[in-house]
C-alpha cells in the first residue's frame, strides 16, 4: 500500500501547467506526431504493487527503450516492429513479439490518428488531466492504452497497460526533455547506458 501511495504521490507532484478543460483528440493527436526523440525518467507501478525505476528513450516512429535501475537491471527495446526483454537474471535469450502486440504501438506509429474508427475507447477529463483509453482497431485482443495528458502546454504524464488477461502497469513519467540526436546503438543493444542519454 505504501508503494501505490508514493506512486501516486509522485503523479500528484510532478511539474506541470494543469489543463483548465478536456483536450480534444485532434490536439492530442498533433502533440504525439510532433514528439520526434524523447529522453526522461520513469516510475513503474507493477500489476502487484511494485515499483521499478529507470530511464526511457523514444524516438518515433517505432523505437523506444527501457532501461531498468538495479536490482531490476532488465532492458526492453523495440525496434523494426518488434519487442525484445533482455534480463539479466536469465540465461535465456532475449524474449521477442511484435510490437504490434502492445498497445504502446499506438504511440510508436508514424502517424497518430486518435479519431480512427474504434480506436479511441474513452475520452475524459479527471479535473486536472485529460485522459484517453485506446486501443489498436485491427487488434483489440492486444489489449489498450490508457493516456494522461496535462495542458497548457501539451504533455503526456502517465500512461497504464491494460492486458487481456485483466492486469495492468502504470508508468508515471518524468519531465519529457528532447533526446535530440539519439545513437542509433540504444535501439539495437542491450548494453546499459547509466546516466548517457545520447
Amino acid at each position: 500500500m505504501k508503494q501505490i501511495a508514493f506512486a501516486l504521490a509522485l503523479t500528484l507532484a510532478a511539474p506541470a501547467a494543469w489543463a483548465a478543460d478536456k483536450l480534444p483528440l485532434s490536439q492530442i493527436s498533433t502533440y504525439l506526431n510532433g514528439l520526434k526523440t524523447v529522453h526522461t525518467t520513469f516510475t513503474q507501478v507493477n500489476d502487484d504493487g511494485s515499483l521499478s525505476t529507470g530511464k526511457l528513450w523514444l524516438e518515433r516512429p517505432g523505437k523506444m527503450r527501457f532501461e531498468y535501475d538495479p536490482p531490476n537491471s532488465a532492458v526492453v527495446v523495440a525496434r523494426s516492429g518488434s519487442v525484445k526483454i533482455f534480463d539479466p537474471k536469465s540465461n535465456q535469450p532475449p524474449e521477442q513479439y511484435p510490437l504490434k502486440r502492445t498497445p504502446l504501438s499506438l504511440v510508436l506509429a508514424r502517424n497518430v490518428n486518435l479519431s480512427q474508427a474504434n480506436m479511441v475507447v474513452g475520452h475524459s477529463f479527471d479535473g486536472t488531466a485529460t485522459v484517453v483509453t485506446a486501443q489498436d482497431p485491427k487488434n483489440p485482443d492486444s489489449g489498450r492504452i490508457e493516456l494522461m495528458f496535462t495542458g497548457d502546454p501539451v504533455e503526456l504524464r502517465k500512461w497504464v497497460i491494460h492486458d487481456n488477461a485483466g492486469s495492468q502497469t502504470t508508468v508515471l513519467l518524468g519531465r519529457l526533455a528532447d533526446g535530440g540526436r539519439l545513437d542509433q546503438d540504444l535501439f539495437s543493444s542491450k548494453e546499459r547506458r547509466g546516466s548517457d542519454n545520447r
